[in-house]
């Protein structure tokens, strides 16, 4: 089955739970959500769907899927045709900003700040085909629609010079006024960060230390400090994604016994976010761990202090009770 329409609300398990499944089951049936549910879009596509319509729908709007999902499979049958090439010795690193690597020392050499943008935009589509019209609309708004039109022609044509110097000049697809990046042979670091995350869902004795290498794979905020006023919500997506996972792993290495190994990593969770409160509980749990007692009350003073300057709140009661208990703990043997 090439597409599926599903909604949120649905008898037994909700649309997002049936997105996973099918993932999970390896099928790349193309997922189109239709639903009332506005809240909803960004959990859709963490699951990889095509497109996200809110009720009512619109036939237009319904038709131009269609039409977008029949053009993304025949381009995808047609790579499947051909050999796979992969093509080892060009990395992609969009983590902590956008370069192109390879081992033969070519350095990234963007003919204009949109060429990078777009190649960015195009890759945040995974593969999936983008309308000349949406390219110009999130990339070039504001310009005139000829001056836009003639300056995403000019982008293209530069961007496919500079994928040509890595080999990838034809992984940049073009049809019916609609463009799709295909870098299936080319190692993508932000796309293995989210395999990863997915392939641990659960880390334990087994696969913590392929979860310690995945952490060190994640070298800043998508794009780093990359401007792009279109990509805000898949920067927070990514982030959120590797704060839960980080928390994962930090569990995991307290459950070992590592606690100084999970205090350098809550430690870096916290100073992206000072207000991030389950972070914080697994470090007072480490330094507990550790027999801290003078790293455990500055910890959690500190915290309170911010919480007290940023939104004038105290730590919730869970917060509190977990400082109390590990303090008393501390205190009863006498450290």
């Amino acid at each position: 089955m090439d597409l599926i329409f599903v909604d949120i609300s649905m008898p037994r398990e909700n649309g997002l739970e049936f997105a996973q499944r099918l993932r999970e089951s390896g099928k790349g049936t193309k997922l189109v959500f239709i639903t009332s549910h506005k809240e909803y879009a960004l959990p859709a596509f963490e699951v990889y769907a095509f497109d996200y319509i809110v009720k009512p729908v619109v036939h237009e709007r319904l038709t131009h899927t269609v039409q977008r999902v029949v053009a993304q499979i025949r381009l995808e049958n047609a790579a499947e045709g051909a050999p796979e090439k992969r093509n080892p010795e060009v990395l992609v690193s969009c983590l902590g900003g956008i370069e192109i690597h390879s081992t033969q020392g070519i350095k990234t050499k963007w003919k204009s700040k949109k060429s990078a943008e777009v190649f960015a935009y195009l890759l945040v589509h995974k593969g999936r085909l983008v309308s000349r019209s949406r390219l110009i609309e999130d990339i070039f708004d504001g310009l005139p629609q000829k001056n836009a039109e003639i300056y995403l022609n000019t982008t293209i044509y530069q961007l496919r010079k500079l994928l040509d110097t890595y080999g990838l000049k034809k992984s940049l697809h073009s049809e019916n006024q609609h463009y799709g990046l295909n870098l299936s042979g080319v190692r993508v670091d932000v796309l293995a960060f989210e395999e990863g995350c997915r392939r641990l869902a659960v880390i334990d004795e087994r696969n913590i230390d392929a979860a310690i290498e995945l952490e060190q794979l994640f070298m800043g905020d998508l794009f780093g400090d990359q401007v792009f006023a279109w990509a805000w919500n898949e920067i927070e997506r990514i982030s959120q994604m590797y704060t839960r996972f980080t928390r994962r792993l930090c569990a995991a290495l307290l459950d070992r016994g590592e606690a100084g190994a999970a205090t350098r990593l809550l430690m870096k969770l916290l100073s992206r976010n000072e207000l991030d409160e389950e972070s914080l509980m697994l470090l007072l749990t480490a330094s507990a761990q550790l027999k801290n007692k003078e790293a455990l009350t500055r910890q959690y003073l500190q915290f309170a202090e911010t919480l007290r300057a940023e939104i004038g709140v105290s730590p919730s009661l869970e917060v509190k009770s977990l400082y109390a208990e590990l303090l008393t703990g501390l205190d009863a043997t006498g450290d």
